[in-house]
């Protein structure tokens, strides 16, 4: 059995499929909402500052800095404005004006405020599981919890976004990527024992040693007593506080892991169905066509017809 990170385990089963950024210039006063999005959004302050609100209630804002930057994992509406009251309008409205991947909005005479901001678009189901996991909103610096490279991965991205040259569209996925494990991976890092859910128990001492032992061998036919044993807890110990912290039973992880998996295999290989039960743990395929359903809503086949 390998020993794997799960949050790499995570990482290396989802892909960024497409990446787009622009470089926003505003003077100040400015305030615009942003529509929600399918899937990711994320931005970052390089120069000036702003507030960032989930909704229109001034108290519920955020002061950003230059450095300072953001992952809406579920793209969700929100809204940028130079100071928390200011009147506000949809992006729409100017967002056309973009040329070259810069826009720029000097309306007002106040300071200027410079910012990039994106939106991820994910390969299928390959991120669902994490930003199902994730809260609303993310936010971290470029030159804190091992995010110093950022600085340099913006200012590409930024750059081969706005490029038409050949090869640009790959180099802003891959980048892409990086950007959002380095967000993912700092709010790990800054949350720690006392974050939520998922994050919370791969910061717990004991609950992480049974899910390494999940994530490195999946197809292993796990109990919560081997599982316990793994995380050096008794029985009752462990499915009590798995349970608490994950807000589901370890074998209920391990089943939804298990789907996980599967639908990678179905969509990266051309392994059948059978075999592919066999490798994320069920002795048959029916069994397995039945719990992937259960999860997924269609059948392997049908999933994997859907996604050709």
């Amino acid at each position: 059995m390998s020993v794997i990170d799960p949050l790499s385990d995570v990482f290396i089963a989802m892909h960024v499929k497409t990446a787009e950024c622009v470089r926003l210039e505003f003077s100040a006063p400015f305030g615009f909402v942003f529509d929600g999005y399918e899937h990711a959004h994320f931005g970052v302050v390089t120069e000036g500052s702003c507030w960032l609100s989930l909704d229109k209630d001034p108290s519920k804002t955020i002061k950003l800095m230059p450095g300072d930057c953001w992952l809406l994992p579920r793209g969700s509406t929100h809204i940028l404005r130079d100071q928390a009251d200011t009147e506000i309008r949809s992006y729409k409205e100017v967002s056309s004006k973009k040329a070259a991947g810069v826009l720029r909005h000097f309306d007002g005479e106040g300071p200027l405020t410079t910012l990039i901001i994106g939106n991820f678009t994910f390969d299928g189901e390959s991120a669902k599981w994490l930003v199902e996991l994730l809260p609303e909103f993310i936010g971290f610096r470029m030159d804190e919890g091992g995010s110093s490279a950022m600085q340099t991965i913006l200012h590409v991205l930024s750059s081969e976004s706005k490029n038409a040259s050949m090869g640009s569209a790959i180099i802003v996925s891959r980048l892409a990527d990086i950007l959002f494990v380095q967000a993912v991976r700092a709010h790990a890092a800054q949350a720690g024992e006392r974050g939520a859910g998922w994050f919370r128990a791969i910061g717990d001492g004991q609950l992480i040693l049974a899910l390494r032992a999940m994530h490195g061998a999946i197809e292993q036919h796990w109990t919560v007593s081997s599982l316990a044993a793994k995380a050096g807890m008794s029985r009752s110990a462990f499915a009590a506080r798995f349970t608490h912290t994950l807000d589901e039973s370890p074998l209920e992880y391990l089943t939804r892991w298990r789907m996980y998996k599967a639908t990678q295999l179905l969509r990266e290989t051309d392994m059948k169905v059978a075999k592919i039960a066999g490798a994320v743990g069920y002795e048959s395929d029916g069994a397995f066509s039945k719990s992937f359903k259960k999860l997924i809503g269609n059948s392997p086949g049908a999933y994997r017809r859907s996604i050709s």
